[in-house]
């Protein structure tokens, strides 16, 4: 997972049963490096406004 607050940006590796926090206004990406299928569950509280709050932005990676 990549993400960025700011001038801070960094990649977080995630592994099974793991969870990663990403803080209001952080810009991320995912990519799926493995063989195995990745299942995620995302949060949001408060919960999620619509998609008008979404920003799509360059990240790490191109996407496909």
């Amino acid at each position: 997972m990549w993400r960025r607050q700011g001038t801070r940006a960094e990649i977080v590796s995630l592994r099974a049963g793991g969870c990663l926090k990403i803080p209001l206004g952080t810009a991320f990406q995912l990519r799926v490096t493995g063989s195995v299928a990745l299942t995620a569950v995302a949060i949001t509280m408060p919960p999620w406004p619509g998609e008008g709050e979404a920003e799509f932005v360059e990240g790490a990676w191109r996407a496909d």
